[in-house]
């Protein structure tokens, strides 16, 4: 194997840089598309964190978009579990 590695032309390892390269640039291209079509980049993400014991540490205007936030997520969420509730449903009437 060194021999092997020893016989190659001189400058052969940036052609090794420049296939990693490009495998890193296609894995942040597949990550932000995964991530821009699963709205990872939602600004209101930030009040998921949140509970009703923090309402005192909150600004009424932001404990009002909280609200806001939460009741979007759960129906998010409700909808998420009702289509996989479909799929399962659908994929045991073909059994």
């Amino acid at each position: 194997m060194k021999s092997w590695i020893e016989s190659l032309p001189d400058g052969w390892t940036i052609y090794v840089w420049m296939v990693v390269g490009v495998a890193i640039l296609i894995a942040v291209v597949i990550g932000l598309r995964w991530a821009a079509r699963n709205a990872q980049f939602d600004e209101d993400i930030k009040y998921v964190v949140f509970d009703e014991n923090d309402k005192e540490r909150m600004d009424p205007e932001e404990y009002t978009k909280y609200k806001q936030v939460m009741e979007q997520q759960e129906a998010s969420r409700k909808e998420y579990l009702k289509h996989k509730a479909e799929e399962r449903a659908a994929k045991h009437a073909n059994r």
